[in-house]
């Protein structure tokens, strides 16, 4: 399932545009229950064709995209800054740029000064306490707020933050601007360390133990050690995170999930018991399963979405994972070509890998 001859710009462009695909392919689906979305589309949803809930146009971006595009955005200012000898806080850019998108501060596709139509509960809260205090270590919604809001962006870090305490640091810190449960910290970090193993041609499983050995890893928070119930939190948080991950590798498949629904596929209501609706850890345990799905990206994500539930989200999360295993040229040319921020992700992209 790994694909050595592909270079490192083919997985991150994948990356980047498997998270937009999946979104987009999903976006139609949003909120739709299995047998509605079997009986609108019985071979499953094949091309990116919009409408949906929000009325999307085909190939825009939702939250999902839009998000990734403020950490991305972030990376590109830093590696601007270090190409002039600077240094930036990548955690406070990204947090910049996604109350940007909030408050439409000249964001692609949007009447300046609008909101988005479709955003997060968590994402709005975590957003408006940064907004108070400037400050993205006092933001986030906090414990219990276990959605997949910081999930879906996290990506870009997995991407081009290449030493590994920096990568776990800035995943965490990201995913706290609105999502500070540390199942969704924890979430974030163990899956950009599975991407950037595979962005550097590791195999699946090379990838996956990685994220295994990730989510084990406390050492970055020993500030809080002494803290008894915090020390409490963090082992239940990361079981929780090492479970999802083995359940996604091992007790479901996804063109089961796809064929079958929530009351019929194998192991289903164990593996996900909340119906993929949008709990953080329901949509790792799927993406890893889409990984370990040896068919095309074509066919993964498309059952992905077909599953129902947070179709966009799930989508998306999923699919940067299979962009960074199967490279830019297994989205199909025919979805590509529709997203809304292809072009831009491409230049960024290769002005970021300049600079490295």
């Amino acid at each position: 399932m790994s694909t050595p001859s592909l270079t490192r710009r083919d997985r991150i462009l994948g990356a980047l545009l498997g998270v937009h695909a999946g979104d987009s392919l999903g976006a139609t689906l949003e909120f739709q229950g299995w047998w509605n979305i079997h009986c609108m589309f019985p071979n499953g949803l094949r091309d990116i064709i919009g409408g949906g809930h929000f009325s999307w146009p085909a190939g825009h971006a939702t939250d999902d995209t839009d998000l990734t595009r403020a950490v991305l955005l972030a990376y590109r200012d830093v590696a601007r800054a270090k190409k002039k000898g600077k240094e930036n806080d990548v955690v406070k850019i990204a947090a910049e740029y996604m109350l940007d998108w909030l408050d439409g501060r000249d964001w692609p596709g949007r009447a300046k000064g609008s909101r988005p139509c479709d955003v997060g509960g968590a994402t709005v809260e975590g957003l408006e306490r940064y907004r108070q205090t400037r400050d993205p270590a006092a933001a986030g919604a906090g414990e219990g707020r276990a959605g997949n809001g910081s999930l879906m962006r996290c990506i870009p870090t997995g991407l081009f933050q290449r030493e590994w305490g920096s990568l776990w640091d800035e995943s965490v810190a990201i995913s706290a601007v609105t999502h500070d449960d540390l199942v969704c910290t924890f979430s974030c970090a163990v899956y950009n360390t599975v991407v950037a193993a595979l962005v550097e041609g590791k195999s699946v499983e090379e990838a996956f133990q990685a994220g295994i050995g990730a989510v084990r890893y406390t050492e970055r928070l020993a500030g809080k050690e002494e803290d008894p119930v915090f020390r409490l939190k963090k082992e239940r948080a990361i079981k929780k995170v090492e479970q999802a991950l083995v359940t996604g590798r091992t007790l479901i498949k996804v063109d089961d999930l796809a064929r079958n629904g929530p009351d019929g596929a194998k192991n289903v209501k164990k593996a996900l018991p909340l119906a993929a609706k949008g709990f953080v850890l329901e949509s790792l345990t799927i993406a890893i399963a889409a990984l370990f799905d040896e068919r095309s990206l074509e066919e993964i994500l498309v059952d992905v979405v077909r599953f129902g539930g947070d179709s966009d989200t799930n989508g998306a999360i999923a699919g940067g994972l299979l962009g960074a295993r199967d490279g830019v040229d297994a989205i199909p040319v025919r979805w590509r070509e529709k997203l809304q921020f292809r072009e831009e992700f491409e230049k960024v992209v290769d002005e970021i890998l300049s600079v490295e």
